[in-house]
């Protein structure tokens, strides 16, 4: 009475390819992050703030950022504008807060008459709080 059979099979033969799968995945997943990352690091307005031993972060929560290149460029937040349209904007922002404060931003080797020029562009349009931004001394 015989109720299967009792052959041998062969065993499987060992694969020889690489499964390419997996690395297709990794490398279109560190594609997509470095697409994403790449444009935050390189949108950042780079100045050579002043350094102070006083600098501490503001514990502010509604601010403008407003920052002069040393060619005497103003940007509001990353956006560079020209001085009628940044004063439009300016005027635009306190109409909707005064009460919201200016960190300013000026490269150090910005001659202080703009900067002057710029508090009082701010002051004229309504803003009256006015902090100045500077890097801590080590």
């Amino acid at each position: 009475m015989a109720f299967g059979r009792l052959e041998r099979r062969d065993s499987p033969k060992p694969m020889g390819e690489i499964n390419m799968t997996p690395l297709i995945d990794v490398m279109l997943v560190l594609l997509v992050i470095f697409m994403i990352a790449a444009p935050l690091m390189t949108s950042s307005l780079r100045l050579e703030l002043p350094a102070s031993e006083a600098a501490t972060p503001s514990e502010t929560l509604e601010f403008i950022a407003v920052s002069m290149a040393p060619d005497g460029s103003l940007y509001l937040g990353e956006d560079r504008l020209e001085v009628e349209a940044f004063r439009q904007r300016i005027t635009d922002l306190a109409r909707t807060n005064p009460t919201m404060e200016v960190q300013l931003r000026a490269d150090q080797n910005v001659p202080y008459g703009h900067v002057a020029e710029l508090i009082g562009w701010c002051q004229a349009a309504g803003l009256s709080r006015i902090a100045f931004v500077a890097e801590a001394k080590p």
